[in-house]
């Protein structure tokens, strides 16, 4: 059992992490994750613990609180009539069977490459979500056929190498696709659910005995993280609403951005270095 020396410093980073992850998502609609994996990452290495799998346990304990949170995102989306069921019924199979390959892919994969996938793909997120313009547009509706089944497998997988739920990509592939961008924003929320809870049950059964993991593990999930997180998000997200409605989110955004590349940039530099 780990000492209080040991437990409280993981706990008082945990609960900043957790209430900045809440305010950004209720003040710019987006996941959680992106913020997560590398503040986990970063907050277990300072901490001392040093372990093979330290990026998996991030992406896994991250993917955790994403099965909490998008249920909520969904239900209250489904309450004001702003899910797209048609999109989100005919893209989840592809969505779910692309997050369990995701899934065995992390523990295939050395923790260098993880960071550097997160790295690039981080970078990519946050030029899109800063710069990217929403009248750009790839077609007039979702695509069917082999364009979905190819497409909604890629999307699955992605978002589990990264940690993320389904706003990062889902929201921005919609959009391109001419689905308004408040149905899209809905409907990424069932999304984020269709990627965690697979993902989730695939983790539990990961992991292994390493002497540096962090402590109170369950496969790959860290319980005490996934606990503060989902607590803390919970109570900081309605802040971050109230902040949205006075403020201009446009520089907002553009600030944020630029904190997920020079983060995701970081994480590149970890990786290669």
């Amino acid at each position: 059992m780990p000492t209080l020396e040991t437990f409280l410093p993981m706990l008082a980073l945990i609960l900043v992490i957790g209430a900045f992850a809440g305010v950004v998502a209720g003040l710019l609609g987006v996941g959680g994750g992106i913020i997560l994996v590398p503040a986990f990452f970063f907050a277990f290495q300072g901490l001392g613990y040093d372990t093979p799998d330290l990026i998996q346990i991030c992406l896994a304990t991250s993917l955790a609180t994403i099965v909490v949170t998008s249920l909520r995102t969904l239900q209250s989306h489904h309450r004001k009539g702003a899910v797209d069921w048609e999109i989100l019924k005919t893209w989840a199979p592809g969505i779910a069977i692309g997050a369990l390959l995701g899934t065995l892919a992390t523990e295939g994969l050395r923790s260098e490459v993880l960071m550097a996938i997160f790295g690039v793909l981080g970078t990519v997120v946050g030029l899109y979500f800063g710069f990217g313009n929403p009248n750009w547009r790839l077609g007039d509706a979702m695509p069917k056929g082999v364009g979905r089944a190819v497409t909604s497998p890629i999307l699955g997988f992605l978002s589990v190498l990264m940690g993320i739920g389904g706003g990062s990509f889902g929201v921005p592939l919609m959009s391109l696709f001419n689905v308004p961008i408040h149905r899209a924003v809905a409907t990424a929320s069932g999304f984020g659910v269709v990627i965690a809870v697979p993902s989730v049950l695939g983790f539990l059964f990961l992991g292994n005995d390493d002497p540096g993991r962090p402590p109170y593990m369950l496969g790959q999930i860290n319980l005490v993280a996934f606990a503060v997180v989902v607590a803390m998000t919970i109570i900081t997200a309605p802040y971050g609403a109230k902040l949205a409605h006075s403020m201009d989110p446009k520089p907002l955004r553009r600030v944020f951005a630029v904190f997920i590349m020079i983060t995701a940039l970081n994480m590149l530099r970890k990786a290669i270095l």
